[in-house]
Order: structure tokens, then C-alpha cells, then sequence
């Protein structure tokens, strides 16, 4: 039987969510746009997904938007309120460590004019919210701060930087990865004091290829692809209905347990850290208080790639960095103070509640294999 610990790239459907899609299929499958009934049967299972996942962070029903996932909602996010907004302000700061939609939007606005400030870590791997805060000034348009970072787990301190902000300069636009964080640990948007979130579907066991967008109430954003009108305008194009209906069942499955989860994932990292501390050679690189859902080692002496597939050999299946950077160095960690030998041997173990100490057992004996047979290979 495999084991799966590679959850922060994608996750399993959850049968609610497996039910609600087939049902968009089976029975909602007409275009929302469509005046007739079974247009507006496809919109109100639209609308009710909408509710549900709204209902989830805390704001109407008429702020979220839902997308193809969460790359496109943070390009929306990202481009379009720098093009609403860019024209008389020319700064974006934001953090060194991004996921790679956010980065490589905000690389692109460097390249037409903008001035981008990327704060990282001290020398310990720790931001301090000061050096966002006073990065800000009256010439800043934008910053976007992820919540949860998607390799190490660390969880930056948005709502300080974001509430500070926010009272200095009311103007300034704030926009939060969030998904990585997004179902397993409260995402508020009054707490967060955050304009524009952005969401997935396939990391909190839903389908890939829907996601969503939130944006406040009174925000302009200039839509990036233009056609018909659909989530009012921000992205044309008929919505996925049974990816949707996927996602707001997810959210609604997972929404009531969220604490019972996060103790549960807890512990079972307390187990996992207590496990590799039996094994020599093992450096853990996530922080005691990151997310429990990451959690990122290094294996000494092995590259990251030779023990993922060493893993994979034995059915256990974890992941070498972010997903979406197709195996390619991120420079993430080495943002976070690692050495480059380090960043070189990095595994990311992502955990669910769905995974148990028994598979924790079997991963603890499978990498102790690999560290005695590998490197007596050399």
C-alpha cells in the first residue's frame, strides 16, 4: 500500500467533493449564462458554492471570484491591481520567499517600471515584520505576503504586517497567498486586514483547476483576460460548474474540523520529529512553530532527487520542493538561511489528516534503507 506525504502539492479528492463534481456533471452540466432552468440551476449551484466558501473566511458572498486556481487568481490579483492602481504609485514590496505565481508576476511588473522591494529573512530564517512595514511608503501600490510558506511550512506574520500597514497608509493594496494555509488554519479576512486573498481547490481536497479569488469590497481590478462578463467582469470565461460545486463541497466538509485536524497533524509531526531524531545525518529545516502540514528535512550526503525516487521505489511519496517548480531549485530555502549543501539533500514531507503513525514507521524505515545502501553504493 503506497503512502502518500506530498500533500502541499496536491491533495486526494474527498468523497464529498467526488460527489458534488459527478453531480455537476450528471445534473448541473448547463451554462450558468443561460437564461432558461437549467442555466439557472447551474447558477445557483454556482452561487452556493460562492456562500459556502465565503462563509469560510468571513466576508459576502459577492467578494469572491472563482478562477482556475490559485496561479491565476494571484496573476488577477497581482497585475490587476497594479494596473488600477500603478499609475501614480510604483512600488510593490513583498517577501523573498513567494510562491513562484506570485514572484514571477511581480517580476514581470518590475520589468515594465515598477520598483520591487523583497524582504527576507534575517540570518536565523526569521522575518521581522518591521522590515515590510517600513519598506512601505507613500509611493507603494502593493504588498503581497504569503501566509504559509509552501516548502518549509514557516508562517509569516501577515496580520501584523498587514495591520500596521493598513493604518499608516489605508491606500496600499494587500494581497495573501493563502494556500497553504487556506483549511488548515484560520484564514480570516478581518484578521488578516487583507484585500485580495488568494485560494486553491486542489490542496484541500477538491479538484485541480478550479480556484478562487477574494477581493474586497470597494478594490479595482483590471480583468486580465476580456470576453464575456462572468464573476462580474473580473474573469470572463463559463465557470467550470462541477469543479466548483467540488470546491465549495470541500470547504464545507473540512470547515468544521479544522482545530481537530491541526492537533491531530500536530502530533503526528511531533511523532515524525521524534522518529528522524533516531537517524544520524538528518537536519530538520522547518521551525518548531511552522505549519505541522510541512515539514522540510535534509538527508546529508544524499541529493534530493536520488532519495525521492529511492522513496518512491518502496511506494512512499514525498517531494524534493515546490511542485511547480518541476523539480528545479526555487532558491527558497537558501532564503531561509540553508547552505547550499543542505538545499542540495531537502525533502518535503507534507502531511494530512488522513496519514498515520504507522506510515510514519514505514517512511522512518525506508529512508534509514536508503541512507545505508545509497551511500555504500558510491
Amino acid at each position: 500500500m503506497s503512502i502518500y506525504f506530498d500533500n502541499a502539492s496536491t491533495t486526494k479528492p474527498c468523497k464529498e467533493a467526488v460527489e458534488a463534481i459527478n453531480r455537476g456533471f450528471s445534473e448541473c452540466w448547463g451554462n450558468p449564462s443561460s437564461l432558461h432552468s437549467m442555466g439557472v440551476k447551474a447558477q445557483l449551484a454556482v452561487d452556493d458554492a460562492r456562500k459556502i466558501i465565503a462563509d469560510s473566511i468571513g466576508c459576502e458572498s459577492r467578494c469572491i471570484y472563482f478562477t482556475s486556481g490559485a496561479t491565476e487568481s494571484s496573476n488577477i490579483a497581482i497585475k490587476g491591481s497594479a494596473m488600477a492602481y500603478g499609475k501614480r504609485h510604483k512600488k510593490i514590496v513583498t517577501s523573498s520567499v513567494e510562491h513562484s505565481s506570485v514572484k514571477e508576476s511581480i517580476n514581470e511588473l518590475e520589468k515594465s517600471g515598477f520598483e520591487i522591494v523583497r524582504i527576507s529573512p534575517d540570518k536565523n530564517g526569521i522575518f521581522n515584520p518591521d522590515d515590510f512595514i517600513n519598506a512601505v511608503d507613500e509611493n507603494t501600490v502593493l504588498v503581497s505576503v504569503m501566509l504559509v510558506n509552501n516548502e518549509t511550512g514557516y508562517i509569516l506574520p501577515v496580520k501584523k504586517i498587514f495591520s500596521v500597514i493598513k493604518r499608516r497608509f489605508p491606500d496600499v493594496i494587500t494581497h495573501c497567498d493563502c494556500v497553504q494555509g487556506f483549511m488548515k488554519i484560520p484564514v480570516r479576512t478581518g484578521e488578516l486586514n487583507a484585500d485580495l486573498i488568494s485560494l486553491s481547490g486542489h490542496k484541500i481536497h477538491s479538484a485541480k483547476g478550479v480556484g478562487a479569488l477574494y477581493i474586497k469590497k470597494g478594490i479595482r481590478i483590471i480583468p486580465l483576460i476580456n470576453g464575456g462578463k462572468q464573476e462580474s467582469g473580473i474573469r470572463s470565461g463559463t465557470e467550470s460548474v462541477p469543479l466548483i460545486m467540488g470546491f465549495g463541497a470541500s470547504v464545507k466538509a473540512l470547515s468544521p474540523h479544522i482545530e481537530e485536524h491541526y492537533k491531530y497533524v500536530s502530533d503526528l509531526k511531533q511523532y515524525l520529529c521524534s522518529r528522524l531524531s533516531e537517524l544520524e545525518d538528518i537536519t530538520i529545516n522547518s521551525e518548531s512553530d511552522a505549519s505541522p502540514y510541512i515539514i522540510n528535512i535534509s538527508v546529508s550526503g544524499i541529493r534530493s532527487e536520488i532519495m525521492l525516487h529511492w522513496l518512491e521505489s518502496r511506494e512512499i511519496y514525498v517531494s524534493s520542493g515546490s511542485a511547480c517548480s518541476k523539480g528545479a531549485k526555487s532558491g527558497v530555502l537558501e532564503e531561509f538561511g540553508l547552505s547550499q549543501k543542505l538545499s542540495d539533500s531537502a525533502l518535503r514531507i507534507s502531511l494530512d489528516f488522513s496519514n498515520t503513525e504507522s506510515e510514519i514507521d514505514e517512511f522512518i524505515k525506508a529512508l534509514r534503507d536508503g541512507q545505508q545502501k545509497i551511500l555504500k553504493s558510491r
